[in-house]
């Protein structure tokens, strides 16, 4: 009788090998394996870098911008200048009535309250909503969350009003004082969130203990929130320094200008500008952001996560 079955090609059988008798990894079905991922590896990856160039193109230029004589600024398109020079710099920091200097401790003064006041009202108010029993927290936590969806174009007339009765415009307190009033909803969420995810038994341990609700807050809940205040300081700081309608509106003393209201005034009514100037100082304004971001990026990750005690 006729065997007609064939024999099974051994896959191994024709494989390349190796000096002690191994199939070469490169025959192997594994082999390929991990070569069609090494090539979907570098394609992500140079998929990603070249996002990530287009993402970074304007800042870059801003950047090759200011070290650029003016009148080649707009001639050259390129990144890499064809001729340097630092005289932007030395300009710009001149150029206005005061040094900028002067405007940049105006926006460290506004930052650094307005931080501190989120810190504190925020913490507290989120604490309330998410450790308090109290009448209407329902729809009072509604009517805060509600409070997110509303733009700054639609309060900014009523806060005029509002500060230019109490005489507080051209100073710093309507970019102040709502700070400690609780009014970013957004981080009072944020908190809200965070602290709800820490266990109540802590809570319970520190009652027994004779805690009240305020050494339980600042000994318990405030010490686990790090990630969640860290995240409300960043946020609070990029938001505050970059701000620019709020300050263009409440500050009109140049005395009283900020770094975004006074770079606006190297653009005149007609529309020419020192490109040159603002450009480099332009780069120096982004230069306390990008510290700050690079200090609390771990806990700005761990805070927008909310991952509460690990």
């Amino acid at each position: 009788m006729t065997n007609n079955v064939k024999p099974r090609p051994d896959a191994r059988a024709g494989a390349a090998r190796d000096g002690n008798g191994h199939p070469e990894l490169n025959d192997t079905l594994f082999a390929r394996v991990l070569k069609a991922l090494a090539g979907k590896r570098i394609l992500t990856h140079i998929l990603l870098i070249a996002f990530g160039f287009v993402m970074l193109y304007p800042v870059l230029w801003m950047i090759s911008s200011s070290l650029k004589p003016e009148e080649l600024i707009f001639r050259e398109p390129g990144l890499w200048p064809s001729s340097f020079t630092f005289d932007n710099f030395s300009n710009g920091w001149d150029a206005l009535r005061y040094p900028f200097s002067h405007y940049f401790l105006n926006s460290a003064i506004i930052t650094g309250f307005s931080i501190v006041g989120n810190l504190v009202a925020c913490s507290l108010a989120a604490y309330a909503f998410a450790r308090l029993e109290f009448p209407f927290k329902k729809i009072f936590f509604a009517l805060m969350l509600g409070s997110i969806m509303l733009p700054l174009h639609v309060v900014i007339v009523p806060q005029y009003i509002l500060f230019s009765d109490l005489g507080w415009i051209n100073t710093f307190y309507p970019l102040i004082v709502p700070k400690f009033l609780a009014t970013d909803a957004f981080f009072i969420f944020l908190m809200v969130q965070f602290i709800r995810t820490l266990p109540r038994e802590l809570d319970e341990a520190a009652v027994i203990d004779g805690a009240g609700h305020w050494r339980i807050f600042t000994r318990i809940i405030l010490p686990l929130s790090t990630p969640a205040l860290a995240t409300t300081a960043i946020f609070t700081f990029i938001w505050t320094w970059n701000d620019f309608l709020s300050q263009l509106i409440f500050l009109t003393n140049p005395d009283k200008f900020t770094v975004p209201v006074a770079l606006r005034t190297f653009l005149d009514s007609s529309g020419e500008s020192s490109w040159g100037p603002m450009f480099a100082i332009s780069v120096l304004s982004l230069g306390p952001i990008f510290g700050f971001f690079l200090a609390g990026q771990k806990y700005l990750v761990r805070g927008i996560a909310t991952t509460g005690l690990k």
